[in-house]
């Protein structure tokens, strides 16, 4: 390590003990910790009386926070300043750095690296409760410890480093959303004058379960997600015409049995219901293995009698008369969401079957043209992806 001393996390932070009763009516603000050091995000907000915690914990900038059963997994992360005064239970212990012995931006960077993750995997090994890290075996895991200053220097720099890679990430992902706006541009131009414009009402299927989204509450909570099992779809899933499971997110199938209401099947139309991604669509395609939705996340069964469920999805997430349709009942409210009453008033264009699948035919035709570029831009992001994990390497041992 270039000289480094290295030193147990014990000997740099210090617990943070911040605790308060929940009380109902009182409004909290939760965090969690994603995976694979991918960092802190806030979950949602719920009123004291909606937590089966006696306790919360009140996490501030700059403290260090890790999942006792995903530790193993990089789920360790320092607090943001946008999640300082968030709330986490009991399963996620939480520690203030000693300012003079450690930078918090140097144990940010820390936490994204496999030795770090590693030292938590050897930690929770052979211990009860599903593996869970006990707080003083986290505080064992050693950590390099460079001087002070010498932490604040490699710090600027992996800051300034990690800016030039998310720029060039940007720059990859605006080639490959090109492709995507040239079909986007074309559908927006579809006038649809020749056909009739129906609420989405009437192209669901007319059966109980059709429109379906939750569990809700107590029914499932983010400690019961798990690693493998059965796919559970949050608002990261649902893209622009395309279901993809990156939120890594997973019960096991005998959780999944008290779910069944809420399983997607091949062709159901999906929508992000709640947040900044709100008004997203997609369907579900063959290959997804068996899978349900989350609250954040609604599932309809449609009638393809009446409509194709791509084109549905097509029109509904770029054409300029759907998307007025959407977002014109999410205007004045503090937390946009929609429902299933807003979701089905919203009026979609709906010709003759063999015309939707004629248009889809020629949005199939463009993207052919465009998908060339997209891998290109795809390769491109594989390659950046593999270069922080080496810069942070190399910076942890002392050769930045």
């Amino acid at each position: 390590m270039s000289g480094w001393q290295t030193a147990p996390l014990r000997e740099i932070v210090r617990p943070a003990d911040r605790w308060e009763a929940p009380v109902a009516g009182t409004c909290y603000r939760q965090m969690g910790v994603r995976l694979w050091g991918e960092g802190a995000y806030e979950r949602e907000t719920i009123d004291g009386s909606g937590t089966k915690y006696a306790m919360l914990n009140r996490v501030e900038n700059g403290d260090l926070v890790v999942n006792k059963i995903w530790a193993r997994n990089g789920s360790v992360a320092v607090v943001p300043h946008a999640l300082s005064g968030c709330y986490v239970s009991g399963e996620f212990p939480t520690f203030a750095p000693i300012p003079s012995k450690v930078d918090s931006q140097w144990l940010h960077w820390l936490t994204k690296t496999k030795p770090f993750w590693d030292q938590c995997d050897e930690n929770s090994r052979g211990t009860s409760g599903k593996n869970r890290i006990r707080p003083e075996q986290f505080l064992s895991v050693s950590v390099p410890l460079p001087p002070i200053e010498e932490q604040r220097r490699i710090v600027e720099l992996l800051d300034c480093l990690a800016l030039k890679v998310r720029s060039a990430r940007q720059l990859a992902a605006d080639c490959a959303q090109q492709g995507d706006l040239v079909l986007s541009r074309w559908i927006s131009q579809l006038r649809f004058a020749e056909c009739d414009w129906m609420r989405v009402a009437n192209t669901v299927v007319d059966k109980p379960g059709a429109v379906r989204s939750g569990p809700f509450g107590s029914q499932l909570h983010h400690e019961e997600f798990v690693t493998e099992g059965i796919a559970a779809i949050g608002t990261r899933d649902v893209q622009v015409n395309r279901l993809t499971l990156q939120s890594g997110w997973y019960v096991r199938p005998e959780k999944f049995a008290q779910f069944r209401r809420y399983e997607v099947f091949l062709g159901d139309l999906l929508c992000t219901i709640v947040g900044a991604s709100i008004g997203r669509f997609c369907t579900v395609p063959e290959n997804i293995p068996t899978a349900f939705t989350t609250k954040h996340v609604m599932a309809l069964t449609l009638n393809k009698k009446v409509v194709e469920p791509e084109f549905a999805s097509q029109v509904l997430n770029v054409h300029e008369r759907c998307r007025k349709s959407i977002f014109s009942q999410c205007e004045g409210s503090a937390q946009p969401s929609l429902n299933a009453r807003k979701v089905l008033a919203v009026e979609i264009p709906l010709p003759p079957l063999d015309r939707q699948r004629e248009i889809l035919g020629q949005t199939h035709k463009l993207r052919a043209k465009c998908d060339p570029l997209k891998s290109l831009s795809s390769s491109r992001m594989r390659e950046l992806d593999a270069l922080m994990p080496s810069i942070l390497n190399q910076a942890f041992s002392g050769q930045l």
